[in-house]
């Protein structure tokens, strides 16, 4: 096999990678301020499932999250699934994963907040909600932004462990060539494209991070 016709196979997975991450990134960011919301709720039934949801997501490994939501229809309800809902299943299991940690992030810059932010806004009128979105929200996400940094480029790498279910991410395509070529160049080109990747998400946050630093 050519290098050229490699590289080729390689960029299709990384397309996959990606969709991956685009989509995991886009749905798990507002369930996340949800479940942060559950999290912080009055209602001790409520906040008692949430937390018992986010200790569950954070105290098991994703590799297992994804077989469960995958093999899970079957052998719980005997619905037999097709090979398209591979993809499915790895975005779904990214999706509530990635969510009970960015919950976690949200929640602590939320409750970081000083009470007297609130109070003063109480004060001059303003709402709950024109109070969370107008006056404490902005601070939070530049607050949280470094811990969502790191967990966004942990998302880059852990994009590979789609491969459990089969997907055919990247890693899972260089795994295969490498097997069939019995060389190492796939893995070296897998490598240099998940360097790239997450060197792009990183420079990306970085510009964020100085945009929200007008108030230092």
């Amino acid at each position: 096999m050519t290098l050229a016709k490699m590289i080729s196979q390689l960029a299709g997975g990384m397309f996959v990678s990606i969709q991956i991450f685009m989509v995991t990134l886009i749905f798990s960011l507002p369930l996340g301020m949800v479940i942060a919301f559950g999290r912080m709720s009055k209602n001790k039934v409520i906040q008692g499932l949430v937390k018992a949801y986010i200790s569950i997501m954070r105290g098991t490994p994703l590799m297992l999250q994804l077989m469960v939501v995958y093999f899970g229809p079957y052998y719980l309800f005997g619905i037999k699934v097709s090979n398209s809902y591979r993809l499915i299943a790895a975005l779904i299991g990214f999706v509530i994963n990635y969510a009970a940690y960015f919950a976690e992030i949200y929640r602590s810059g939320i409750q970081s907040m000083p009470v007297g932010q609130y109070e003063a806004a109480k004060l001059l009128g303003y709402s709950k909600n024109q109070t969370f979105f107008k006056i404490i929200l902005p601070q939070v996400v530049k607050r949280i932004l470094p811990s969502i940094t790191n967990e966004v480029i942990t998302l880059v790498k852990d994009t590979s462990l789609a491969f459990t279910i089969a997907v055919l991410e990247m890693f899972t395509i260089a795994k295969a060539l490498a097997s069939s070529q019995t060389s190492m160049i796939p893995f070296i080109a897998a490598g240099v494209f998940y360097y790239v990747f997450n060197l792009v998400v990183a420079m990306a946050m970085e510009y964020a991070e100085k945009k929200l630093s007008y108030y230092q």
